[in-house]
């Protein structure tokens, strides 16, 4: 367990929650923009040992709670279709559509298989020469390469009945439209190590400029998150904006070239639609015309479907970090984790289900409840 243990000591906690106080002066308020980074908040307390003027901000991080609903909708309608294996990260099974989910489809017949990696779909192609498989292409910048990579092997090994279903979105120009949001109360990010770990740190610079905001790039362990913190509220407290690599383990500033070049050459930017929150533009990701044959939307032509979110889900706000999950009229009542109303209760890195599976009602916990360390 070392370089576990080593970043959840309770002794190196206490002393950088130390240094947090003595620097604080006035209230602050830091988004992290991973819903992995928020998971360790709640999971370990960290925001409820903070002083009271360090509020943390639940951001637009987690990549199944921002998968639109056209999406889900179209994966859906694909998924039911008998000539279809649709193939799927286990955590979007659940993910609430308009009417069902995809263990409904599956209940009725329809052919969803959960893999592993997009190469585990890739495989079942060739198995199954006579059947479209599609596999479900969501995430971030962490998951859009290894994606890229399996059309890309699919177009170089001529396999015709594998295609994507891309959903993929990218973390700056998300913050930006935070920022210019006329209810944003965001002073500084915790920006998403693993986000940087791929594509390097050269897109925050202008944002952290423009916007004046501190932006640190911060790991997923309780020592990172504070860590990140201190080094952000130290910036605020001197009135400075800089892109500070609290992460250097894991992310170089250029990040990895090579993931670069792959995602270069398989998708193009284009505008996003986030689920809860809208259309954000040069968000996402496409394949390129290259790829176009490879492309679940282009090859299936799903259109015309007609999307509606619960009345009652508030999720939207949840992600835009306007309300805390427990704030919801539904949390824990009518939308839990076997009935979801929106994706972030069923997430595993949503913020929802972080309080639901923490206990995170809108109390205070005991200092023997609420601690650094598992």
């Amino acid at each position: 367990m070392k370089y576990i243990d080593e970043f959840q000591d309770p002794g190196l906690a206490r002393r950088l929650l130390d240094e947090i106080r003595a620097t604080v002066t006035r209230p602050w308020a830091l988004m992290e923009v991973c819903g992995g980074q928020t998971h360790t908040i709640i999971r370990h307390g960290i925001d409820q040992l903070l002083p009271d003027n360090v509020e943390l901000i639940h951001g637009p991080g987690c990549p199944v709670c921002v998968t639109p609903l056209e999406v889900i909708d179209k994966a859906l309608e694909i998924a039911a279709r008998p000539d279809v294996i649709f193939c799927s990260f286990g955590d979007m099974l659940r993910v609430p559509g308009s009417d069902r989910d995809l263990f409904q489809v599956r209940s009725h017949g329809g052919d969803v298989r959960v893999v592993y990696s997009p190469l585990d779909a890739l495989k079942i192609a060739q198995q199954n020469p006579h059947r479209q498989v599609v596999f479900f292409g969501i995430g971030f910048e962490t998951t859009a390469p290894p994606n890229a990579m399996t059309v890309h092997q699919a177009r170089k090994l001529g396999i015709p009945n594998f295609s994507l279903l891309v959903s993929h979105v990218r973390v700056p120009p998300a913050i930006e439209a935070i920022m210019q949001s006329p209810s944003c109360r965001v002073q500084a990010f915790l920006a998403a190590g693993h986000v940087c770990s791929v594509m390097g740190i050269r897109e925050y610079p202008e944002l952290a400029e423009r916007f004046r905001v501190p932006i640190v790039v911060t790991g997923f362990e309780p020592l990172d998150i504070l860590e990140g913190i201190r080094r952000t509220v130290r910036q605020l407290e001197r009135g400075e904006h800089t892109v500070d690599n609290a992460y250097p383990r894991a992310v170089r500033p250029e990040g990895n070239p090579a993931a670069q070049a792959m995602l270069a050459d398989v998708f193009e930017v284009t505008d996003r639609a986030w689920r809860g929150i809208g259309t954000i533009p040069d968000s996402g990701w496409r394949l390129s015309e290259r790829y176009r044959d490879y492309d679940a939307e282009y090859r299936f032509s799903v259109e015309g479907l007609t999307t509606r979110e619960p009345a009652a889900c508030r999720s939207g706000e949840v992600l835009q970090g306007l309300l805390k999950p427990h704030e919801c009229e539904a949390f824990g009542t009518s939308c839990t984790p076997r009935t979801p109303l929106g994706a972030t209760m069923v997430s595993s890195e949503g913020a929802c289900a972080a309080y639901y599976l923490y206990r995170r009602l809108g109390t205070t916990p005991t200092p023997q409840e609420a601690s650094p360390v598992a």
